[in-house]
């Protein structure tokens, strides 16, 4: 089998690429081991961060880096195991999350952000997948006034600097907003720009079904057989093999598998994280997407039912499950939501693949012709697919990106 391009990683940034490629009129095959969106595009708070220019960062404060060594907390955990492996990224995610390196990183790094809900709702239209989108933004609902004042200090900076757009909620707004929440608040931030996903699995295959649609083929495969030809790139795929020009890594937390015998050496770590779906009491209702920001979880009135989702993990990528931020984060959200009983069986686990500058890797391999790598989006996955997809098309049809992707090159980790 022939194509102009292979996607290898069927990821909302793989699928993303295959479809932006798919409606440029290439002939595109999508590669994966599983079916679309059932690994770390699955399991997420659901979220197009529009407001979300600034990449979560290392702590800099010394108490709270101790407190966080403490790892009893929902927000973050460590397996003490896979601290010596974990090392090197986590200093280097240190050194670039200093307040200076951070502030540029997120004027690099806002211009992807700004398309991500135009991108997303080219696709959305396009797929017709209307409904599974709510356009009422998400909050953050803070305990403590310290929490709340910093937060509205920061919020009101990202409005003057990037133009996203919040209102402030008084314990009276929160509780008209979300009338089965408990009064453990004392104010909340509403951010408005972003749209929320009820079902991310359905959207994927929403999109996968427009890349079908428009010719493009899903096939599973084995992304460590791709091979370099006298002309382009093979990999052995459903059953036989598929030849193409350009091959595209998106493999996510899995892309040094491909990277790695061709040469490429990125510093890309891993965070895990959890979620688990409950029901409700009675007649409550979640009417929102809601951080409890102190204690670092999130509820969201997922199709599925309420998704509870925990901080990050920090283990080793394929480590067993350790979900005890799901426990930590049950017993606290219970207090001020009536959950009901859990839907499902154990709790989800899926890896974020990060690098230490909270930049995704976005480009044209530098030794290799045909070879562009898509990975490394840390958080915003979700939020970043479709303008990842479109700005890597753009580089391979020759056409002008839509926005610099210079910043996120892969010579930065390989001269």
């Amino acid at each position: 089998m022939t194509a102009d391009a292979i996607v290898l990683g069927a990821g909302i940034i793989g699928v993303s690429t295959a479809l932006q490629l798919a409606r440029r009129g290439k002939s595109v095959v999508l590669v994966d081991r599983k079916e679309p969106g059932l690994e770390t595009s699955y399991g997420n708070a659901g979220l197009i961060q529009r407001e979300g220019v600034v990449p979560y960062g290392f702590p800099q404060q010394f108490g709270l880096i101790l407190r966080y060594a403490l790892n009893n907390r929902i927000d973050a955990h460590y397996h003490w195991s896979a601290l010596p492996s974990v090392s090197s990224f986590l200093a280097k995610y240190w050194w670039h999350s200093n307040l200076t390196r951070h502030q540029l990183i997120a004027r690099a790094y806002a211009p992807l952000i700004e398309h991500s809900i135009s991108t997303h709702n080219e696709l959305i239209e396009e797929a017709g997948a209307q409904d599974l989108i709510a356009k009422n933004g998400w909050t953050e609902v803070f305990r403590t006034r310290a929490k709340h004042d910093g937060e509205i200090r920061e919020a009101e900076r990202l409005k003057a600097e990037y133009g996203v757009t919040f209102s402030e909620l008084s314990p009276s707004e929160i509780a008209a907003q979300e009338p089965n929440l408990s009064n453990d608040f004392v104010g909340g931030l509403k951010w408005e720009d972003p749209w929320s996903v009820k079902d991310p699995l359905a959207l994927t295959r929403a999109y996968v079904a427009l890349f079908e649609k428009l010719g493009g083929r899903v096939l599973k495969g084995d992304a460590k057989s791709l091979s370099k030809t006298a002309t382009g790139w093979r990999v052995v795929a459903g059953d036989g093999t598929v030849e193409a020009k350009d091959v595209v890594v998106a493999l996510g937390p899995w892309s040094d598998t491909v990277t790695k015998p061709l040469g490429y050496n990125f510093l890309v770590g891993v965070k895990r994280g959890y979620h688990m779906h409950y029901g409700t009491q009675g007649n409550a209702k979640l009417n929102g997407w809601t951080m409890d920001a102190e204690r670092g979880y999130f509820l969201a009135p997922m199709n599925q039912g309420i998704r509870l989702t925990t901080g990050a993990e920090f283990a080793r990528r394929d480590a067993p499950k350790t979900p005890v931020q799901v426990e930590r984060a049950e017993a606290v959200a219970r207090t001020v939501f009536p959950l009901g009983e859990r839907l499902d069986k154990e709790p989800w686990m899926g890896a974020r693949p990060c690098t230490p500058d909270m930049m995704p890797v976005i480009g044209k391999a530098p030794r290799h012709e045909g070879l562009w790598f898509a990975f490394g989006h840390a958080h915003h996955g979700l939020t970043l697919g479709p303008v990842t997809g479109r700005v890597i098309a753009e580089a391979i049809t020759g056409e002008k990106t839509l926005i610099d992707i210079s910043a996120y090159r892969p010579e930065r980790f390989n001269a």
